[in-house]
């Protein structure tokens, strides 16, 4: 399926971009990383113009975000009753709607391209938990140019060493991940420590 879905960016170019990268928003598993890094290396080949491929992938990825963020807010809407219903429910949600709304933009960027795996489902919680949709748009547009720019430029830069340029992209991206796992849980672990009362 990989060897078909990476034959369509030689046949259709930047439609097949802008088509995965929207699938791949909502949770479907389409390797949309691989089919960037080919178009990259297409268009250092010349077979592939740059900026067309990677305007629609960028185009299909905040197409793909937008889709989950109101279908995360349909979600809402469908269960609010029901969520409502129960006062500890309730707490759990305005304190969750809080969060959202305060560092919120913050998680949809970085689960545009250093959490990627996350994504859809950020985008699911940021609308069913009412973020502002125009710091959701403004934060996933800044991810995904981050998240495409990557992709494609690796692949252009590896012209014909597409596996190698894999290979390297998601140890720098595992490493990168794993830093921010770090550090996000030591501030945790400080925080937490420093607000206990002194005995």
């Amino acid at each position: 399926m990989t060897e078909w879905m990476l034959a369509q960016v030689a046949d259709w170019g930047a439609l097949a971009l802008a088509i995965v990268t929207f699938l791949s928003c909502l949770a479907l598993p389409v390797p949309s990383s691989m089919m960037m890094l080919t178009a990259g290396a297409f268009a250092a080949s010349g077979d592939l113009a740059l900026g067309p491929a990677a305007a629609a992938a960028l185009g299909g990825a905040v197409l793909g975000d937008q889709a989950g963020y109101q279908l995360g807010r349909l979600g809402y809407r469908q269960a609010e009753g029901w969520l409502l219903r129960s006062r500890s429910r309730a707490a759990v949600l305005q304190r969750a709607r809080h969060s959202v709304q305060t560092g919120g933009g913050i998680a949809v960027f970085l689960s545009r391209w250093l959490f990627s795996v996350l994504g859809p489902y950020v985008n699911l919680l940021a609308g069913g938990a009412g973020m502002n949709w125009l710091t959701f748009t403004a934060m996933g547009i800044l991810g995904e140019i981050v998240w495409v720019a990557a992709y494609i430029g690796l692949g252009y830069l590896a012209g014909g060493q597409i596996a190698q340029a894999s290979d390297i992209l998601g140890n720098a991206l595992g490493l990168l991940a794993s830093l921010a796992l770090t550090l996000g849980l030591g501030w945790l672990l400080w925080k937490r420590t420093h607000r206990r009362p002194a005995a």
